[in-house]
C-alpha cells in the first residue's frame, strides 16, 4: 500500500513539474516573441545656429550645455510586423521634414505611415530645421546653416531607424505608469504669482508612462519614456534637451548600456515651473528619472501578443477664410493692427508663395495614430497637443493608455472645445495665423482616435476621471 502511495506522488509530482516546465517554456516563448533594436545619433550642430523655441530670439546660439540627439526604438511582433518610434531633442517635426523622412523610410525599409513615430520632444533650448520659415528673417548664412542642418537630421534619423532595425534581437517588453508633478497648468495659473500660491489649478496629466524593453539575459536595453510639459525651464543661448535632455542623461547613468529614448506628451498648456535655471532643469530632470526608476523597480506589466498599427489623416477647417495677399500686406504694413513682427515674417512667406502660384489652403491634414504593443494602449497625435485630450482619451480608454503630443508633424496649437471658448494664446495659434481652428477640432480628432483604436482592437471603457 505504501508503495502504491509513494509512486501515486511521485507521478503527481512529475506531472506538476512537467506542468510548471511546460507553463514556464510557453511563457519564454510569448514574452520572448517581441524583437527590438535601439541606436541613437547625437544631432549636436557643429558650431552656433539659430534655436528653435523662442521668437523674442535675437542671435544664434553660444555654446552647448548638453549633447543632443535623435535616438530610434525598433519593435518587431512574432508575425514579422515592424513598427519604429523616434524620438528627438528637437523643437518639432515639420510636415516637410516629416515627409521626408517617412518617404524615405518607406522606399528603403518598407515602413508606412502607420508603423513610424516621430516625435520631438520640443525642447526651446534645441537647434532649429525649420528653415522655409526664417527665409526674410535671416541672413543668407544663418539661413544656409539651419537648411544644411535640417538636411542633416533627416538623412541621420533615416540611417538611425535601419541601424535600429539591424539591431533587432529577442527582447521582452513591460509597461506601465509612473508620475511626476512638476507641470503646471500654464493658462490658469500666473508665473510670476506663483510662490505665493497655496493652490494650483488645472486640468494636468501628471502620468510618466513607461516602456521597459530587456534581453534574454535581462539586462535593460532600453528605457521608453515621456511627461506632458514644455520643455521651456531654459530660453538662454546654450544648447541642451532642456529638462527631457537631463532626465535622459541620468537615466543611462542609473543603466549603464541602456538608451533611454524620451518623447513629449500633451504638453502644451503646461509648463515646469518654477522655471530659467540650468540648476531647476537637472532639478526636473532628476525628478522624471526618479518616476522612471520607480517604476523600472517594481512590477511591470509584461506585453505579450502582437503589435497592432493604424493611421490617418484627417482634414481640419479653420474658423473663417483665408486671409488674402491684401490682408497679408496690411499686417505687415501695420494697417491691420495687432501682429508681433515674427507673424509678419510669416505673412511676407504666405506672399511668396502665392506669388509662386501655390493657394492658401481652407483645411491642414492633421496626423492620428494609434498603435496597441500586445496589451498597451498608444495613442500619438500631432501638433502642440493640450492637455484636455491627454485626459479624454483617458475617460474613453482608460488611465494606462499612453498619449504622445507633437508627433509626425507639428503644425500649431491644438486647443479644446473649452480653450476656444476661452481664448488666449493656444486658442489662436492654428498653421493660419490669421485664424482659430474651427470650432469642431476636438470632436474631430477624438472621433478619428476612437475609429483608428477600434481597429486595432483598443478596447473603450468606462472610468470616469474625477475632476480636482
Amino acid at each position: 500500500m505504501k508503495i502504491i502511495f509513494q509512486r501515486s506522488c511521485n507521478l503527481i509530482f512529475l506531472g506538476l513539474t512537467v506542468l510548471l516546465f511546460s507553463h514556464q517554456l510557453h511563457a519564454q516563448q510569448k514574452i520572448s516573441s517581441w524583437k527590438a533594436g535601439v541606436d541613437k545619433v547625437e544631432i549636436t550642430p557643429e558650431g552656433s545656429i539659430w534655436m528653435g523655441g523662442y521668437a523674442a530670439r535675437k542671435k544664434p546660439s553660444e555654446g552647448v550645455r548638453h549633447s543632443v540627439w535623435a535616438k530610434a526604438l525598433a519593435i518587431e511582433d512574432s508575425n514579422g510586423k515592424l513598427a519604429v518610434i523616434v524620438t528627438t531633442d528637437l523643437l518639432a517635426f515639420r510636415k516637410f521634414l516629416s515627409d521626408n523622412i517617412r518617404d524615405q523610410l518607406k522606399e528603403k525599409y518598407g515602413l508606412s505611415r502607420d508603423q513610424i513615430i516621430l516625435n520631438s520632444s520640443h525642447t526651446h533650448t534645441g537647434p532649429e530645421t525649420d528653415y522655409p520659415r526664417y527665409e526674410f528673417q535671416l541672413s543668407k548664412e544663418e539661413y544656409n546653416k539651419i537648411k544644411q542642418f535640417s538636411f542633416r537630421v533627416e538623412r541621420e534619423i533615416v540611417e538611425l531607424v535601419g541601424n535600429a532595425i539591424k539591431a533587432l534581437e529577442p527582447v521582452t517588453l513591460s509597461s506601465d505608469n509612473g508620475v511626476t508633478r512638476f507641470q503646471v497648468n500654464r493658462r490658469n495659473n500666473k508665473e510670476a504669482q506663483l510662490n505665493a500660491q497655496t493652490e494650483l489649478k488645472g486640468p494636468n496629466d501628471y502620468a510618466v508612462p513607461v516602456i521597459k524593453v530587456e534581453d534574454q539575459k535581462g539586462e535593460i536595453k532600453a528605457i521608453l519614456f515621456g511627461y506632458a510639459c514644455h520643455p521651456t525651464v531654459l530660453s538662454d543661448y546654450q544648447l541642451s534637451g532642456d529638462y527631457a535632455g537631463f532626465a535622459q542623461i541620468e537615466l543611462e547613468k542609473l543603466y549603464p548600456g541602456a538608451t533611454a529614448l524620451f518623447f513629449q506628451g500633451a504638453g502644451a498648456d503646461q509648463n515646469p515651473l518654477p522655471r530659467r535655471s540650468a540648476p531647476l532643469a537637472q532639478q526636473y530632470g532628476k525628478e522624471l528619472a526618479a518616476a522612471v526608476e520607480r517604476v523600472i523597480n517594481e512590477d511591470m506589466n509584461v506585453l505579450e501578443g502582437t503589435l497592432s498599427t493604424a493611421y490617418s489623416e484627417i482634414d481640419l477647417t479653420f474658423a473663417k477664410d483665408v486671409p488674402t495677399k491684401s490682408e497679408l500686406e496690411d499686417i505687415i504694413s501695420g494697417v491691420i493692427p495687432g501682429y508681433p513682427d515674427y507673424l509678419k515674417e510669416y505673412a511676407k512667406i504666405w506672399i511668396a508663395r502665392l506669388d509662386k502660384g501655390e493657394k492658401i489652403k481652407d483645411s491642414y491634414p492633421y496626423p492620428v495614430q494609434a498603435w496597441k504593443i500586445g496589451d498597451q494602449p498608444l495613442f500619438a497625435l500631432g501638433g502642440e497637443l493640450l492637455v484636455g485630450y491627454s485626459l479624454e482619451l483617458k475617460k474613453i480608454f482608460g488611465p494606462d493608455i499612453f498619449v504622445m503630443g507633437y508627433s509626425n508633424d507639428v503644425m500649431g496649437y491644438i486647443p479644446t472645445k473649452v480653450v476656444l471658448a476661452e481664448g488666449g494664446y493656444e486658442a489662436n495659434r492654428s498653421p493660419l495665423f490669421t485664424t482659430q481652428w474651427a470650432a469642431s477640432i476636438e470632436d474631430n480628432i477624438l472621433s478619428e482616435a476612437v475609429k483608428l483604436a477600434e481597429s486595432v482592437g483598443i478596447k473603450t471603457v468606462e472610468y470616469p476621471l474625477i475632476a480636482p
